[in-house]
Protein backbone atom coordinates (compact mmCIF):
# COMPACT_ATOMS: atom_id res chain seq x y z
CA UNK A 1 0.00 0.00 0.00
CA UNK A 2 1.15 3.58 -0.68
CA UNK A 3 1.96 5.45 2.55
CA UNK A 4 3.78 8.60 3.59
CA UNK A 5 7.10 8.32 5.39
CA UNK A 6 5.44 9.24 8.67
CA UNK A 7 2.84 6.50 8.20
CA UNK A 8 5.59 4.02 7.35
CA UNK A 9 7.49 5.03 10.51
CA UNK A 10 4.48 4.44 12.75
CA UNK A 11 3.66 1.14 11.05
CA UNK A 12 7.25 -0.01 11.56
CA UNK A 13 7.07 0.91 15.27
CA UNK A 14 3.93 -1.18 15.54
CA UNK A 15 5.67 -4.05 13.71
CA UNK A 16 8.39 -3.98 16.39
CA UNK A 17 5.86 -4.10 19.23
CA UNK A 18 6.59 -0.56 20.41
CA UNK A 19 3.87 0.60 22.80
CA UNK A 20 5.55 3.66 24.35
CA UNK A 21 7.80 6.39 22.96
CA UNK A 22 9.35 9.37 24.73
CA UNK A 23 9.99 12.63 22.96
CA UNK A 24 9.58 16.31 22.25
CA UNK A 25 8.09 17.70 19.02
CA UNK A 26 9.53 20.33 16.68
CA UNK A 27 9.36 21.52 13.10
CA UNK A 28 11.35 18.71 11.48
CA UNK A 29 9.21 15.98 13.09
CA UNK A 30 5.77 17.59 12.76
CA UNK A 31 4.67 15.05 10.16
CA UNK A 32 5.69 12.24 12.49
CA UNK A 33 3.82 13.79 15.41
CA UNK A 34 0.75 14.29 13.27
CA UNK A 35 0.77 10.56 12.55
CA UNK A 36 1.37 9.67 16.21
CA UNK A 37 -1.76 11.69 17.01
CA UNK A 38 -3.75 9.36 14.79
CA UNK A 39 -2.32 6.26 16.53
CA UNK A 40 -2.37 7.38 20.14
CA UNK A 41 -4.52 4.42 21.13
CA UNK A 42 -1.77 2.05 19.95
CA UNK A 43 1.43 3.97 20.74
CA UNK A 44 1.54 6.07 23.90
CA UNK A 45 3.74 9.13 23.55
CA UNK A 46 5.21 10.64 26.72
CA UNK A 47 6.09 14.33 26.39
CA UNK A 48 9.13 14.93 28.58
CA UNK A 49 10.31 18.36 29.70
CA UNK A 50 13.61 18.14 27.78
CA UNK A 51 14.95 15.86 25.06
CA UNK A 52 17.64 14.56 27.39
CA UNK A 53 14.84 13.41 29.70
CA UNK A 54 13.29 11.56 26.75
CA UNK A 55 16.53 9.72 25.99
CA UNK A 56 16.99 8.72 29.65
CA UNK A 57 13.34 7.61 29.83
CA UNK A 58 13.80 5.41 26.75
CA UNK A 59 16.95 4.01 28.36
CA UNK A 60 15.16 3.30 31.67
CA UNK A 61 12.27 1.65 29.82
CA UNK A 62 14.75 -0.59 27.97
CA UNK A 63 16.72 -1.55 31.08
CA UNK A 64 13.58 -2.33 33.09
CA UNK A 65 11.87 -4.39 30.37
CA UNK A 66 14.66 -5.77 28.18
CA UNK A 67 12.84 -4.31 25.15
CA UNK A 68 14.13 -1.61 22.82
CA UNK A 69 13.47 1.91 24.13
CA UNK A 70 12.44 4.60 21.63
CA UNK A 71 12.86 8.38 21.78
CA UNK A 72 12.08 11.10 19.24
CA UNK A 73 13.49 14.61 18.82
CA UNK A 74 13.47 17.32 16.22
CA UNK A 75 16.49 18.57 14.27
CA UNK A 76 19.33 20.76 15.51
CA UNK A 77 19.20 21.39 19.27
CA UNK A 78 16.50 18.77 19.72
CA UNK A 79 18.83 16.15 18.28
CA UNK A 80 21.92 17.35 20.13
CA UNK A 81 19.99 17.30 23.41
CA UNK A 82 19.73 13.51 22.97
CA UNK A 83 23.50 13.06 22.79
CA UNK A 84 24.19 12.55 26.52
CA UNK A 85 21.38 9.99 26.76
CA UNK A 86 22.63 8.14 23.68
CA UNK A 87 26.17 8.04 25.10
CA UNK A 88 24.81 6.80 28.44
CA UNK A 89 23.01 3.94 26.68
CA UNK A 90 26.07 3.14 24.58
CA UNK A 91 28.40 2.83 27.56
CA UNK A 92 25.98 0.50 29.38
CA UNK A 93 24.90 -1.58 26.34
CA UNK A 94 21.24 -0.49 26.39
CA UNK A 95 19.05 -1.26 23.32
CA UNK A 96 17.59 2.03 22.14
CA UNK A 97 16.46 3.58 18.86
CA UNK A 98 16.71 7.37 18.75
CA UNK A 99 14.68 8.94 15.92
CA UNK A 100 15.54 12.48 14.90
CA UNK A 101 14.17 14.75 12.23
CA UNK A 102 16.37 16.83 9.98
CA UNK A 103 15.85 19.54 7.38
CA UNK A 104 14.63 18.54 3.93
CA UNK A 105 17.09 16.89 1.55
CA UNK A 106 17.56 20.05 -0.62
CA UNK A 107 18.57 22.00 2.51
CA UNK A 108 21.11 19.49 3.89
CA UNK A 109 24.67 20.79 4.11
CA UNK A 110 23.64 24.44 3.70
CA UNK A 111 23.67 25.55 7.36
CA UNK A 112 19.88 25.63 7.25
CA UNK A 113 17.81 26.63 10.25
CA UNK A 114 18.10 23.94 12.96
CA UNK A 115 20.32 21.77 10.79
CA UNK A 116 23.05 19.69 12.41
CA UNK A 117 24.99 16.61 11.32
CA UNK A 118 23.64 14.40 14.09
CA UNK A 119 24.83 11.29 12.25
CA UNK A 120 28.41 12.55 12.40
CA UNK A 121 28.06 13.74 15.98
CA UNK A 122 26.76 10.40 17.28
CA UNK A 123 28.99 8.08 15.26
CA UNK A 124 31.33 7.30 18.21
CA UNK A 125 28.43 6.68 20.64
CA UNK A 126 26.08 4.45 18.65
CA UNK A 127 26.25 0.86 17.49
CA UNK A 128 25.20 2.20 14.09
CA UNK A 129 23.44 5.24 12.71
CA UNK A 130 21.59 6.20 9.56
CA UNK A 131 20.40 9.26 7.68
CA UNK A 132 17.33 8.60 5.55
CA UNK A 133 17.09 10.64 2.34
CA UNK A 134 14.79 8.36 0.33
CA UNK A 135 11.34 7.34 1.58
CA UNK A 136 11.68 4.01 -0.21
CA UNK A 137 14.55 3.11 2.17
CA UNK A 138 12.82 4.12 5.40
CA UNK A 139 11.10 0.88 6.38
CA UNK A 140 14.16 -1.30 5.81
CA UNK A 141 16.39 1.11 7.73
CA UNK A 142 14.03 1.19 10.70
CA UNK A 143 13.87 -2.61 10.77
CA UNK A 144 17.66 -2.81 10.61
CA UNK A 145 17.93 -0.25 13.42
CA UNK A 146 15.82 -2.34 15.80
CA UNK A 147 17.67 -5.52 14.88
CA UNK A 148 21.08 -3.93 15.43
CA UNK A 149 19.98 -2.37 18.74
CA UNK A 150 19.08 -5.75 20.27
CA UNK A 151 21.50 -8.17 18.55
CA UNK A 152 24.58 -9.48 20.36
CA UNK A 153 25.82 -6.77 22.69
CA UNK A 154 22.90 -4.31 22.66
CA UNK A 155 23.26 -0.58 22.17
CA UNK A 156 21.70 2.58 20.78
CA UNK A 157 21.04 3.18 17.08
CA UNK A 158 20.20 6.60 15.63
CA UNK A 159 17.88 7.10 12.63
CA UNK A 160 17.95 10.66 11.26
CA UNK A 161 15.11 11.35 8.81
CA UNK A 162 14.95 14.31 6.44
CA UNK A 163 11.63 16.14 6.77
CA UNK A 164 10.57 15.69 3.14
CA UNK A 165 11.03 11.92 3.56
CA UNK A 166 8.30 11.97 6.21
CA UNK A 167 5.93 13.57 3.70
CA UNK A 168 6.87 11.66 0.55
CA UNK A 169 5.14 8.39 -0.30
CA UNK A 170 6.34 4.85 -0.94
CA UNK A 171 4.96 1.34 -1.03
CA UNK A 172 4.79 -0.32 2.38
CA UNK A 173 4.23 -3.98 3.16
CA UNK A 174 4.06 -5.26 6.72
CA UNK A 175 6.94 -7.51 7.78
CA UNK A 176 6.90 -9.57 10.97
CA UNK A 177 10.27 -9.21 12.71
CA UNK A 178 12.33 -12.36 13.07
CA UNK A 179 13.20 -13.43 16.58
CA UNK A 180 16.71 -12.26 17.43
CA UNK A 181 18.72 -15.38 18.22
CA UNK A 182 21.38 -15.52 20.89
CA UNK A 183 24.96 -15.30 19.66
CA UNK A 184 26.29 -18.84 19.98
CA UNK A 185 28.21 -19.43 16.76
CA UNK A 186 31.35 -17.98 18.39
CA UNK A 187 31.32 -20.43 21.32
CA UNK A 188 34.26 -22.74 20.68
CA UNK A 189 34.54 -26.26 22.08
CA UNK A 190 38.23 -25.89 22.97
CA UNK A 191 37.40 -22.73 24.96
CA UNK A 192 34.69 -24.63 26.86
CA UNK A 193 37.09 -27.48 27.63
CA UNK A 194 39.87 -25.08 28.63
CA UNK A 195 37.48 -23.30 30.99
CA UNK A 196 36.29 -26.55 32.55
CA UNK A 197 39.90 -27.65 33.11
CA UNK A 198 40.74 -24.40 34.91
CA UNK A 199 37.62 -24.70 37.09
CA UNK A 200 38.39 -28.31 38.01
CA UNK A 201 41.95 -27.37 38.96
CA UNK A 202 41.06 -24.37 41.12
CA UNK A 203 41.25 -24.35 44.91
CA UNK A 204 40.16 -20.73 45.51
CA UNK A 205 37.76 -19.79 42.69
CA UNK A 206 35.84 -16.52 42.65
CA UNK A 207 33.00 -15.53 40.30
CA UNK A 208 32.70 -11.91 39.16
CA UNK A 209 29.39 -10.93 37.54
CA UNK A 210 28.87 -7.92 35.25
CA UNK A 211 26.00 -6.32 33.38
CA UNK A 212 26.17 -8.86 30.56
CA UNK A 213 24.61 -11.45 32.85
CA UNK A 214 21.64 -9.11 33.40
CA UNK A 215 21.28 -8.33 29.69
CA UNK A 216 21.34 -11.99 28.65
CA UNK A 217 18.76 -13.04 31.26
CA UNK A 218 21.14 -15.55 32.81
CA UNK A 219 19.79 -15.28 36.38
CA UNK A 220 18.83 -18.97 36.78
CA UNK A 221 21.83 -20.33 34.88
CA UNK A 222 24.19 -18.19 36.96
CA UNK A 223 22.75 -19.47 40.23
CA UNK A 224 23.22 -23.08 39.10
CA UNK A 225 26.75 -22.34 37.90
CA UNK A 226 27.77 -20.70 41.19
CA UNK A 227 26.67 -23.66 43.24
CA UNK A 228 28.26 -26.13 40.82
CA UNK A 229 31.60 -24.32 40.96
CA UNK A 230 31.11 -23.83 44.72
CA UNK A 231 32.57 -20.33 44.61
CA UNK A 232 31.87 -16.98 46.27
CA UNK A 233 30.35 -14.26 44.08
CA UNK A 234 31.01 -10.57 43.63
CA UNK A 235 29.49 -8.19 41.10
CA UNK A 236 29.97 -4.85 39.40
CA UNK A 237 27.53 -1.96 39.70
CA UNK A 238 25.97 -3.03 36.38
CA UNK A 239 25.78 -6.67 37.46
CA UNK A 240 23.53 -6.03 40.46
CA UNK A 241 20.62 -8.45 40.68
CA UNK A 242 22.00 -11.01 38.23
CA UNK A 243 22.91 -13.03 41.33
CA UNK A 244 20.66 -12.91 44.40
CA UNK A 245 22.09 -10.46 46.94
CA UNK A 246 20.58 -12.56 49.76
CA UNK A 247 22.46 -15.72 48.73
CA UNK A 248 25.08 -16.71 51.33
CA UNK A 249 27.73 -16.97 48.58
CA UNK A 250 27.34 -13.29 47.73
CA UNK A 251 30.20 -11.11 49.02
CA UNK A 252 29.12 -7.66 47.81
CA UNK A 253 30.29 -5.33 45.08
CA UNK A 254 33.86 -5.27 43.75
CA UNK A 255 36.11 -2.28 43.20
CA UNK A 256 36.54 1.32 44.33
CA UNK A 257 33.57 1.22 46.72
CA UNK A 258 33.29 -2.55 46.91
CA UNK A 259 33.33 -4.52 50.12
CA UNK A 260 36.55 -5.50 51.82
CA UNK A 261 35.48 -9.12 51.50
CA UNK A 262 35.03 -8.95 47.72
CA UNK A 263 38.24 -6.99 47.10
CA UNK A 264 40.44 -9.10 49.36
CA UNK A 265 38.94 -12.40 48.18
CA UNK A 266 39.43 -11.59 44.48
CA UNK A 267 43.05 -10.69 45.27
CA UNK A 268 43.57 -13.98 47.11
CA UNK A 269 41.71 -16.19 44.63
CA UNK A 270 43.53 -18.55 42.28
CA UNK A 271 40.81 -18.45 39.61
CA UNK A 272 38.58 -15.51 38.69
CA UNK A 273 35.63 -16.32 36.43
CA UNK A 274 34.45 -13.00 34.95
CA UNK A 275 31.00 -13.13 33.37
CA UNK A 276 29.69 -10.36 31.10
CA UNK A 277 31.95 -7.55 32.27
CA UNK A 278 34.30 -5.02 30.67
CA UNK A 279 36.72 -4.77 33.63
CA UNK A 280 36.11 -1.05 34.22
CA UNK A 281 38.84 0.91 35.97
CA UNK A 282 36.38 1.44 38.84
CA UNK A 283 36.39 -2.34 39.32
CA UNK A 284 40.06 -3.19 38.78
CA UNK A 285 41.81 -0.25 40.42
CA UNK A 286 45.44 -0.68 39.37
CA UNK A 287 44.95 -3.17 36.52
CA UNK A 288 48.53 -4.45 36.80
CA UNK A 289 47.85 -5.54 40.38
CA UNK A 290 44.32 -6.84 39.78
CA UNK A 291 43.73 -10.51 40.75
CA UNK A 292 47.46 -11.13 40.36
CA UNK A 293 47.29 -14.52 42.12
CA UNK A 294 44.59 -15.81 39.80
CA UNK A 295 44.11 -17.31 36.39
CA UNK A 296 41.31 -15.37 34.71
CA UNK A 297 38.45 -16.72 32.58
CA UNK A 298 36.43 -14.11 30.67
CA UNK A 299 32.96 -14.92 29.27
CA UNK A 300 31.50 -12.16 27.09
CA UNK A 301 29.44 -11.70 23.95
CA UNK A 302 31.77 -8.99 22.61
CA UNK A 303 35.20 -10.18 21.42
CA UNK A 304 36.49 -6.60 21.63
CA UNK A 305 36.36 -6.82 25.45
CA UNK A 306 38.71 -9.81 25.68
CA UNK A 307 42.19 -8.72 26.87
CA UNK A 308 41.19 -5.05 26.49
CA UNK A 309 41.65 -3.91 30.09
CA UNK A 310 42.86 -7.09 31.80
CA UNK A 311 44.82 -9.97 30.29
CA UNK A 312 43.02 -13.31 30.59
CA UNK A 313 44.04 -16.97 30.46
CA UNK A 314 40.89 -18.32 28.82
CA UNK A 315 37.90 -16.73 27.12
CA UNK A 316 34.55 -17.85 25.78
CA UNK A 317 32.88 -15.49 23.31
CA UNK A 318 29.12 -15.80 23.16
CA UNK A 319 25.82 -15.10 24.85
CA UNK A 320 26.30 -15.49 28.60
CA UNK A 321 23.11 -17.47 29.19
CA UNK A 322 24.01 -19.92 26.41
CA UNK A 323 27.60 -20.31 27.62
CA UNK A 324 26.49 -21.01 31.19
CA UNK A 325 23.95 -23.58 29.96
CA UNK A 326 26.79 -25.46 28.22
CA UNK A 327 29.15 -25.22 31.20
CA UNK A 328 26.42 -26.36 33.60
CA UNK A 329 25.70 -29.41 31.42
CA UNK A 330 29.36 -30.47 31.46
CA UNK A 331 30.57 -29.47 34.92
CA UNK A 332 30.31 -31.80 37.89
CA UNK A 333 29.75 -30.35 41.38
CA UNK A 334 32.97 -28.96 42.86
CA UNK A 335 33.85 -28.72 46.53
CA UNK A 336 35.71 -25.76 48.02
CA UNK A 337 34.34 -25.80 51.56
CA UNK A 338 37.59 -24.55 53.17
CA UNK A 339 37.79 -21.59 50.77
CA UNK A 340 34.11 -20.79 51.23
CA UNK A 341 34.55 -20.87 55.00
CA UNK A 342 37.54 -18.51 54.75
CA UNK A 343 35.61 -16.02 52.62
CA UNK A 344 32.54 -16.20 54.86
CA UNK A 345 34.75 -15.52 57.90
CA UNK A 346 36.07 -12.45 56.08
CA UNK A 347 32.48 -11.40 55.35
CA UNK A 348 31.67 -11.66 59.06
CA UNK A 349 34.79 -9.72 60.02
CA UNK A 350 34.31 -6.87 57.54
CA UNK A 351 30.61 -5.99 57.20
CA UNK A 352 29.55 -2.68 55.72
CA UNK A 353 29.34 -0.12 58.55
CA UNK A 354 27.87 3.34 58.97
CA UNK A 355 26.95 5.65 61.86
CA UNK A 356 23.66 4.31 63.20
CA UNK A 357 23.18 7.14 65.69
CA UNK A 358 22.09 9.76 63.19
CA UNK A 359 20.30 10.29 59.86
CA UNK A 360 22.45 8.95 57.01
CA UNK A 361 22.02 7.82 53.42
CA UNK A 362 22.83 4.17 54.20
CA UNK A 363 20.15 4.07 56.92
CA UNK A 364 17.51 5.46 54.56
CA UNK A 365 18.45 2.98 51.80
CA UNK A 366 18.34 0.05 54.24
CA UNK A 367 14.93 1.16 55.49
CA UNK A 368 13.67 1.55 51.91
CA UNK A 369 14.86 -1.98 51.14
CA UNK A 370 13.10 -3.31 54.22
CA UNK A 371 9.79 -1.55 53.41
CA UNK A 372 9.79 -2.57 49.73
CA UNK A 373 11.05 -6.09 50.57
CA UNK A 374 13.83 -5.56 48.04
CA UNK A 375 11.27 -5.70 45.25
CA UNK A 376 11.29 -2.12 43.95
CA UNK A 377 13.01 -0.80 40.87
CA UNK A 378 15.71 1.61 42.02
CA UNK A 379 17.08 4.20 39.65
CA UNK A 380 19.90 6.52 40.66
CA UNK A 381 21.83 9.55 39.65
CA UNK A 382 25.63 9.44 40.06
CA UNK A 383 27.70 9.96 43.19
CA UNK A 384 27.63 9.02 46.87
CA UNK A 385 23.90 8.23 46.85
CA UNK A 386 24.49 5.88 43.89
CA UNK A 387 27.09 3.91 45.85
CA UNK A 388 24.87 3.75 48.95
CA UNK A 389 22.04 2.46 46.74
CA UNK A 390 24.40 -0.23 45.42
CA UNK A 391 25.73 -1.16 48.86
CA UNK A 392 22.68 -1.06 51.12
CA UNK A 393 19.74 -2.08 48.93
CA UNK A 394 19.63 -5.84 48.37
CA UNK A 395 18.97 -6.69 44.72
CA UNK A 396 17.46 -10.14 44.40
CA UNK A 397 16.59 -10.15 40.72
CA UNK A 398 17.88 -8.53 37.52
CA UNK A 399 16.68 -5.24 36.02
CA UNK A 400 15.96 -3.75 39.44
CA UNK A 401 18.91 -1.32 39.65
CA UNK A 402 19.01 1.16 36.76
CA UNK A 403 22.03 3.42 36.95
CA UNK A 404 24.58 5.08 34.68
CA UNK A 405 27.66 2.96 35.24
CA UNK A 406 29.91 3.68 32.29
CA UNK A 407 29.30 7.34 31.49
CA UNK A 408 28.37 8.35 35.05
CA UNK A 409 25.60 10.69 33.93
CA UNK A 410 24.33 13.14 36.54
CA UNK A 411 20.68 13.78 35.73
CA UNK A 412 20.05 10.24 34.46
CA UNK A 413 17.85 8.85 37.22
CA UNK A 414 14.58 10.77 37.12
CA UNK A 415 14.11 10.28 33.37
CA UNK A 416 15.05 6.61 33.76
CA UNK A 417 12.50 6.25 36.58
CA UNK A 418 9.77 7.60 34.30
CA UNK A 419 10.71 5.09 31.60
CA UNK A 420 10.89 2.23 34.10
CA UNK A 421 7.45 3.00 35.52
CA UNK A 422 5.91 2.98 32.04
CA UNK A 423 7.71 -0.28 31.27
CA UNK A 424 6.90 -2.08 34.53
CA UNK A 425 3.86 -0.25 35.97
CA UNK A 426 3.22 -2.76 38.77
CA UNK A 427 6.58 -2.11 40.47
CA UNK A 428 7.35 0.60 43.00
CA UNK A 429 9.93 2.88 41.33
CA UNK A 430 12.25 5.06 43.40
CA UNK A 431 14.90 7.43 42.06
CA UNK A 432 17.66 7.98 44.58
CA UNK A 433 19.44 11.28 43.92
CA UNK A 434 21.88 13.71 45.41
CA UNK A 435 20.89 17.36 45.40
CA UNK A 436 23.64 18.19 42.89
CA UNK A 437 22.43 15.55 40.44
CA UNK A 438 18.76 16.39 40.98
CA UNK A 439 19.41 19.93 39.75
CA UNK A 440 20.58 18.58 36.40
CA UNK A 441 17.16 17.38 35.23
CA UNK A 442 14.72 18.39 37.97
CA UNK A 443 12.50 19.83 35.24
CA UNK A 444 11.29 16.26 34.68
CA UNK A 445 9.23 16.72 37.85
CA UNK A 446 6.86 18.54 35.51
CA UNK A 447 6.59 15.34 33.45
CA UNK A 448 5.68 13.09 36.38
CA UNK A 449 3.23 15.75 37.54
CA UNK A 450 1.58 16.10 34.11
CA UNK A 451 1.03 12.37 33.73
CA UNK A 452 0.79 11.60 37.47
CA UNK A 453 3.55 9.00 37.12
CA UNK A 454 3.82 7.41 40.58
CA UNK A 455 7.58 7.78 40.97
CA UNK A 456 9.26 8.54 44.31
CA UNK A 457 12.10 11.05 44.04
CA UNK A 458 14.33 10.58 47.10
CA UNK A 459 16.90 13.38 47.38
CA UNK A 460 19.87 13.02 49.72
CA UNK A 461 20.35 16.72 50.30
CA UNK A 462 23.76 17.48 51.79
CA UNK A 463 24.09 20.92 50.15
CA UNK A 464 27.34 19.89 48.43
CA UNK A 465 28.53 17.83 45.49
CA UNK A 466 29.09 14.91 47.82
CA UNK A 467 31.39 12.55 45.94
CA UNK A 468 33.56 15.37 44.60
CA UNK A 469 33.76 16.79 48.14
CA UNK A 470 34.78 13.34 49.44
CA UNK A 471 37.71 13.32 46.99
CA UNK A 472 38.57 16.93 47.89
CA UNK A 473 38.61 15.93 51.56
CA UNK A 474 40.77 12.84 51.09
CA UNK A 475 43.07 13.82 48.25
CA UNK A 476 42.94 17.63 47.78
CA UNK A 477 43.65 19.02 51.24
CA UNK A 478 40.00 19.96 51.93
CA UNK A 479 40.07 22.66 49.26
CA UNK A 480 36.35 22.69 48.43
CA UNK A 481 36.54 24.40 45.08
CA UNK A 482 33.01 25.06 43.76
CA UNK A 483 31.38 22.04 45.40
CA UNK A 484 29.31 23.80 48.07
CA UNK A 485 25.67 24.39 47.14
CA UNK A 486 24.99 27.01 49.81
CA UNK A 487 21.86 28.56 48.33
CA UNK A 488 18.23 28.78 49.35
CA UNK A 489 16.68 26.31 46.91
CA UNK A 490 13.76 24.58 48.66
CA UNK A 491 12.98 21.25 47.02
CA UNK A 492 9.74 20.79 48.94
CA UNK A 493 8.38 24.11 47.66
CA UNK A 494 9.68 23.29 44.18
CA UNK A 495 7.80 19.99 44.18
CA UNK A 496 4.63 21.61 45.52
CA UNK A 497 4.87 24.28 42.80
CA UNK A 498 4.88 21.40 40.30
CA UNK A 499 1.77 19.92 41.92
CA UNK A 500 3.62 17.09 43.67
CA UNK A 501 3.31 15.90 47.27
CA UNK A 502 6.58 16.52 49.13
CA UNK A 503 8.14 15.66 52.50
CA UNK A 504 11.24 16.84 54.32
CA UNK A 505 13.19 14.49 56.58
CA UNK A 506 15.58 16.05 59.08
CA UNK A 507 15.98 13.27 61.65
CA UNK A 508 16.27 9.50 61.67
CA UNK A 509 12.99 8.97 63.50
CA UNK A 510 11.00 10.43 60.58
CA UNK A 511 12.34 8.08 57.92
CA UNK A 512 10.08 5.06 58.27
CA UNK A 513 6.79 6.95 58.44
CA UNK A 514 7.65 9.16 55.46
CA UNK A 515 8.77 6.23 53.32
CA UNK A 516 5.66 4.23 54.23
CA UNK A 517 3.37 7.11 53.28
CA UNK A 518 5.26 7.80 50.05
CA UNK A 519 5.01 4.16 48.96
CA UNK A 520 1.33 3.92 49.92
CA UNK A 521 0.32 7.09 48.03
CA UNK A 522 1.00 5.56 44.58
CA UNK A 523 1.44 9.09 43.26
CA UNK A 524 4.38 11.35 42.42
CA UNK A 525 6.32 12.12 45.60
CA UNK A 526 9.46 14.11 46.40
CA UNK A 527 11.38 13.49 49.64
CA UNK A 528 14.01 16.04 50.67
CA UNK A 529 16.25 14.11 53.08
CA UNK A 530 18.75 16.37 54.85
CA UNK A 531 22.05 14.61 55.59
CA UNK A 532 25.47 15.78 56.74
CA UNK A 533 27.76 17.27 54.09
CA UNK A 534 30.73 15.19 55.26
CA UNK A 535 29.10 11.75 55.23
CA UNK A 536 31.28 9.52 53.06
CA UNK A 537 31.07 6.29 51.12
CA UNK A 538 33.07 3.51 52.74
CA UNK A 539 35.00 1.36 51.99
CA UNK A 540 37.14 3.04 49.34
CA UNK A 541 40.11 2.30 47.11
CA UNK A 542 42.22 5.34 46.26
CA UNK A 543 42.48 6.09 42.53
CA UNK A 544 45.36 4.15 41.00
CA UNK A 545 45.73 1.83 44.00
CA UNK A 546 45.27 -1.93 44.00
CA UNK A 547 41.86 -3.15 45.18
CA UNK A 548 43.51 -5.03 48.05
CA UNK A 549 44.42 -1.59 49.47
CA UNK A 550 40.75 -0.99 50.26
CA UNK A 551 40.27 1.08 53.41
CA UNK A 552 37.48 2.17 55.74
CA UNK A 553 37.05 5.22 57.94
CA UNK A 554 38.46 3.22 60.86
CA UNK A 555 41.55 2.30 58.81
CA UNK A 556 42.04 5.96 57.94
CA UNK A 557 41.85 6.99 61.61
CA UNK A 558 44.46 4.36 62.54
CA UNK A 559 46.87 5.83 60.01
Amino acid sequence: MLLTGSQILVECLKEQGVDTVFGYPGGAVLNIYDELYRHQEEIHHVLTSHEQGASHAADGYARATGKVGVCIATSGPGATNLVTGIATAYMDSVPMVAITGNVGVPLLGKDSFQEVDIKGITMPITKHNFIVKEVSELADILRRAFKIAKTGRPGPVLVDIAKDVTANKAEYEKVTPKVVVRRTETIEENAIEGTLALIRGAKRPMIFVGGGAVISGAHAELKEFVHKVDAPVTDSLMGKGAFDGEDPYYTGMLGMHGTKTANLSVTKSDLLIAIGTRFSDRVTGNAKKFAYNAKIIHIDVDPAEINKNVGVDESIIGDVKSVLEILNSKLEKQDHKDWIAEVMACKEKFPLRYNKETLTGPYVVEKLCELTKGDAIITTEVGQHQMWAAQYYTYRSPRTLLTSGGLGTMGYGLGAAIGAKYGVPDKTVVNIAGDGCFRMNMNELATISRYQVPVIELIFNNHVLGMVRQWQTLFYGKRYSHTILNDSVDYVKLAEAMGIKAFRITKKEEVEDVLKEAIALKAPVVIDCQIDCDDKVWPMVAPGAAIEEVFTEEDLEKR
